[in-house]
């Protein structure tokens, strides 16, 4: 593909992308058919969890102004035309869209293993703007085994990335394992921060890998308004299994004596570990910020992103409620996609 072409393509490819996010933004009765469908099919993707990931899509990648600065940054090139092997997550409706629009907006060809769990979003989408940029659609296929590709981008848990490290390794690859965002607290946050904050959390019932999962608060902090706070999420425990989740590890912190404190919603357990149970909160006390700091740059492996209040980290953050509104530069794990795909 000369560069002539590779700048068209990208052109083609964003104006395709473009009038996506604008229909979607539409919010038509195609569009509310297909998000009750994904809904039907798994039962953690409600409604309401389905449109907030189609309407974050949208509104984070999608939008044109955002889509032409993103691709700007990536300089023209001459390269072959790749075929690029995908295996996307399934654990929050469209986690994988974007590895698909990267793959595509790079010039390449992408070859996709959906998880069984959401099947149905993303190839529906792809085939709408079929409708009006058939030439973009034509290079992707949907596989149920990955074969005669020539790099791969692979998503899983900790247990199926060894694998994949193993299977794929002699192929250019992304292997991304499991990772949460943390939040760091001062005291001195406002309930409207907090609210937003409980976004962080409760968004698709803490599945992602960018919903909060600990948080780090100061010595002596009184988790009194923080709990009240939290507890203004109580529509998750009228979905069964968050609900089913909440009553066993309640038990199970009850019989074995954990320290923890609970509103209707939400366990909090001290504890270490950056990663929690559905329905769980970890917390961790520190005593300064700048050893803090320290000790999450050590731990970055296990972080997708720190949610904190403004100027409160020296370390890249985002504030309370943007953690699962990733711009198109934030990429998974910190490694650019794109110039990963540049390179092949």
């Amino acid at each position: 593909m000369s560069t002539l072409e590779n700048r068209n393509f990208r052109m083609n490819s964003a104006q395709a992308f473009v009038a996506l996010g604008k229909w979607i933004r539409s919010n038509d009765a195609e569009l509310q058919h297909l998000i009750h469908q994904a809904a039907n099919a798994n039962p953690w993707f409600t409604p309401e969890n389905v449109e907030l990931a189609v309407k974050s899509v949208a509104s984070q990648f999608l939008d044109e102004r955002a889509l032409k600065t993103w691709l700007s940054s990536y300089q023209d090139r001459k390269r072959s035309n790749r075929i690029v092997g995908l295996i996307l997550a399934g654990n929050i409706p469209m986690v994988g869209f974007h590895d698909i629009l990267c793959v595509l907006a790079s010039g390449h060809r992408a070859l996709v293993k959906l998880s069984d769990k959401d099947d149905l979003l993303i190839p529906a989408l792809m085939q709408k703007i079929g409708e009006w940029y058939p030439d973009i659609v034509n290079r992707i296929e949907f596989v149920s085994r990955l074969k005669d590709f020539d790099a791969i981008i692979a998503t899983g848990s900790n247990q199926s990335a060894a694998y994949f490290e193993k299977y794929f390794s002699k192929y250019p690859h992304i292997i991304r394992k499991n990772r949460n965002a943390v939040a760091v607290l001062t005291g001195n946050e406002s309930g409207e921060e907090l609210t937003k904050l409980g976004e962080d959390i409760f968004s698709h019932f803490g599945l992602g890998c960018r919903n909060v999962s600990k948080i780090y608060v100061p010595e002596n902090y009184d988790f009194t308004g923080f709990l009240t706070v939290m507890n203004s999420f109580k529509h998750v425990i009228e979905h069964s299994k968050y609900r089913n989740n909440l009553d066993y590890h309640l038990a199970a912190a009850v019989i074995s004596r954990q320290n923890y404190m609970s509103s209707d919603n939400l366990i909090l357990l001290e504890n270490v570990s950056i990663s929690s149970k559905i329905g769980v909160l970890h917390y961790e006390h520190y005593d300064q910020l700048s050893s803090l700091e320290s000790q999450l740059q050590k731990q970055h492996e296990q972080i997708q992103c720190i949610v904190a209040g403004e100027s409160v980290m020296t370390l890249p953050s985002v504030r309370f409620g943007e953690a699962q509104r990733p711009a198109l530069q934030e990429y998974a794990d910190g490694v650019d996609t794109m110039q990963f795909l540049y390179a092949l």
